[in-house]
């Protein structure tokens, strides 16, 4: 398994994948098995529990061709998923300040001036 690991986070260095995965000992899995076929961002955009990160990477095993993960890493990945990417933790970015936005157009209503 530290063989594993390493190997896996030689390849992300090489790579040159930056990510904005919180820590935790299953970020070098999650950067391995999900970079290597899409952007991180895709994975930090989506939230869920435990059962919705095993059913997505069930449905990306049945319809993208996604390899078997051993069940000792995948066990670390959803868990490290529903942890740091749990379905309450979504937030967007604060509103911008009414006095920030930029003006609107008034409304024409069919009046030509």
């Amino acid at each position: 398994m530290r063989h594993m690991l390493g190997c896996l986070a030689l390849l992300c260095a090489a790579s040159g994948y930056t990510s904005e995965l919180p820590e935790g000992p299953a970020k070098p899995l999650v950067i391995g098995h999900c970079s290597a076929c899409h952007s991180l961002d895709l994975v930090t955009s989506q939230r869920g529990d435990a059962d919705f990160w095993l059913k997505t990477i069930r449905w990306m095993q049945a319809t993208q061709n996604l390899w078997v993960i051993p069940s000792e890493q995948e066990d670390a990945i959803v868990a490290y998923l529903a942890t740091h990417l749990a379905e309450g933790d979504f937030a967007r970015r604060p509103n911008l300040a009414v006095e920030l936005r930029p003006a609107l157009p008034k409304p024409d209503n069919g009046k030509n001036d």
